[in-house]
């Protein structure tokens, strides 16, 4: 026996019109495509949420890179509080500029864009932030560390939307190490 040939054979590999309004065939095609869109959405969900987690671990790291060098221009060196806070302050945004462009967006956005973007948002983030634990802590009288922890959970949510959406909304998983792990 001659093995038989489906409809798609054939055709010479092309669908005949008649297969794509048959309605049962439409109905399996559409729950094909909707099987491919429920992989891609799972798919972009692990994504996001390994870019949040990576991001969550560098900023971490640099709330570790900000208490010790703070200690050490502070205790150590006996620096100004105002100069060893804000050398802290810049490592630790550097450190975690740095790693979050590489590692976290894997993006290849020019530095100087990107730096600028997040300055303006320090910019913004700062100050605001300063008035609310001025009026938490020391109007309302809530805990300092309390109102401080609430403070970067607040930078940490609000970071982590403004880098993914506004600094590298253009230019994610760009660098050769996305490349390198796609």
């Amino acid at each position: 026996g001659v093995p038989r040939r489906g409809r798609c054979q054939q055709a010479g590999g092309r669908l005949p019109r008649q297969h794509l309004t048959d309605p049962e065939n439409r109905a399996m095609i559409a729950s094909n495509n909707l099987t491919f869109l429920k992989r891609e959405a799972i798919t972009m969900q692990h994504t996001e949420l390994r870019r949040t987690g990576k991001f969550l671990l560098f900023s971490c790291s640099a709330g570790l890179i900000e208490l010790g060098s703070f200690a050490l221009f502070n205790e150590v060196f006996h620096w100004p509080y105002w100069g060893a806070y804000l050398t802290a302050l810049v490592l630790s945004v550097l450190w975690n500029f740095t790693c979050n462009r590489r590692y976290t967006f894997r993006s290849t956005e020019k530095v100087a864009r990107a730096m600028t973007l997040v300055f303006l948002y320090y910019c913004a983030f700062t100050p605001l932030s300063t008035l609310l634990e001025h009026r938490l802590a020391d109007v309302q009288g809530w805990n300092g560390y309390l109102v401080t922890f609430l403070n970067m959970v607040l930078n940490f949510v609000t970071e982590f939307l403004y880098q993914r959406f506004v600094v590298y909304r253009n230019s994610l998983d760009t660098n050769k190490l996305a490349h390198h792990h796609s």
